[in-house]
């Protein structure tokens, strides 16, 4: 298992509908990231910059980010688009992370 860490951007004024959109996040949703073995997924907002910075743990090769080939993260990332910065595609303009330091 592996952790990945990526950072995207919140429009400003958008906190608290994206919090609001999280804390009644579809359950297709949550089924999905849990069954392509994502694991320990957070969220956190810097809000000076609105920069949002995701960490998850995953088995295998295939991120939150990378589940675009699904109907449902099409949809969700669709319902999204209208408080982040997004991609042609409506998916997150998502910048994945280096790890330099980690300490068990």
């Amino acid at each position: 298992m592996k952790r990945v860490a990526f950072k995207m951007k919140l429009k400003p004024g958008m906190k608290a509908e994206y919090k609001k959109r999280h804390d009644a996040v579809w359950p297709e949703i949550k089924a999905l990231i849990q069954s392509s073995g994502i694991s320990d997924y957070a969220i956190y907002l810097d809000e000076e910059t609105n920069i949002l910075f995701g960490v998850q743990k995953v088995e295998g090769n295939v991120g939150s980010q990378d589940l675009g080939f699904n109907e449902i993260q099409q949809k969700w990332w669709d319902y999204m688009s209208d408080i982040m910065e997004v991609n042609a595609d409506n998916s997150p303009v998502t910048v994945i992370l280096e790890e330099v330091f980690f300490m068990p």
